[in-house]
């Protein structure tokens, strides 16, 4: 069942309202906004001059990532920096643009030091902060913390359960990772309502604890038919379990090719076209119910601030409010 009423989503913090708006699209950038193709550690010179200009340029958001070590096999070091330790900067150095991390790995974490970090983060920033959450796909980081791979989906359910309690006025709560009651609490709070909190793929839940428990769901990018099939499947969910609409994003890695028709031809995880087949395939993500596109330019053929100006001239005022 679609939801065609477009219902305005919660509106949880700043980050959260200005990204996901029920019935359109916007756009953001993946970190490191960088070009390092079969490279598994990117070049990240200049990357704060990066995120300022796809501020300046209208990006809706941009998406760090929790990558504790350097896999070599997996192929990808992510933006180097420690996530939140990167929030803090991004935060004193941007004003508007949100701040989404996807996504923080729970069982290789402590959910106190998440909860008291992604709060810090979203208060400095002035509420922008959109916190992804993940079970983890790399099981090579697991032993070198000392966690248990295979128990993952528990530990994650049960840190999600302890970010929530911790975001409360009384929390109250006793898992694997610890006993809080009355007696304590966390500050800062966050700075709207809740942390927002986004599950990434399954993270080892059931759909339906999905719908029930996160604030949005990221999904991965998949042909037209079957990310179709999935978000249909989606919306059906949440207004079979009576939960409020919910938002959702994928990645997409891009290639955009000077010429504006050029067809598109695939790459991982996305393709590479000109801007008006771009555009066309983000009106009808926007069309299935996608709400928001963080755009990989890891394997973009030309340089980095031109594809920034040329994504912000051709296609971010496809999906500005009234268009």
């Amino acid at each position: 069942m679609r939801d065609d009423t477009h219902t305005p989503f919660e509106q949880i913090n700043r980050g959260f309202t200005a990204t996901f708006q029920n019935g359109r699209l916007s756009v953001g950038l993946v970190v490191p906004i960088a070009q390092y193709g079969q490279s598994p550690v990117p070049d990240i010179e200049g990357h704060l001059e990066r995120v300022q200009q796809a501020e300046q340029l209208g990006f809706k958001a941009v998406w760090l990532r929790d990558v504790p070590f350097n896999v070599p096999s997996f192929g990808d070091a992510g933006q180097l920096f420690d996530p939140f330790t990167y929030l803090g900067y991004l935060a004193a150095k941007t004003t508007d643009i949100a701040l989404g991390v996807a996504s923080i790995v729970l069982p290789l974490r402590h959910p106190a030091h998440v909860a008291k970090a992604a709060a810090t983060a979203d208060v400095l920033s002035g509420g922008r902060l959109i916190l992804g959450v993940a079970s983890g796909d790399r099981p090579e980081e697991y032993p070198a913390m000392n966690r248990n791979f295979d128990s993952r989906g528990e530990a994650f359910r049960e840190s999600f359960e302890y970010i929530r309690a911790m975001g409360t006025t009384a929390s109250q709560i006793e898992n694997r990772f610890g006993k809080v009651d009355s007696s304590i609490d966390m500050l800062p709070r966050p700075s709207g309502s809740k942390l927002p909190l986004l599950i990434t793929g399954s993270s080892r839940q059931s759909p339906d604890w999905i719908a029930q428990h996160g604030d949005g769901w990221m999904t991965y990018p998949r042909p037209g038919v079957a990310q179709d099939r999935v978000l249909h499947d989606w919306q059906t969910r949440l207004t079979t379990l009576r939960q409020v609409p919910k938002p959702v994003l994928q990645p997409l890695y891009i290639d955009l090719a000077d010429d504006a028709d050029e067809s598109p031809s695939p790459i991982h995880l996305g393709f590479r076209s000109g801007y008006r087949p771009l555009v066309q395939y983000l009106r009808q993500l926007e069309k299935i119910g996608v709400n928001h596109v963080a755009l990989n330019l890891r394997f973009n053929s030309k340089p980095v601030e031109a594809t920034l100006d040329g994504l912000a001239e051709h296609v971010l005022p496809a999906f500005e409010q009234g268009t």
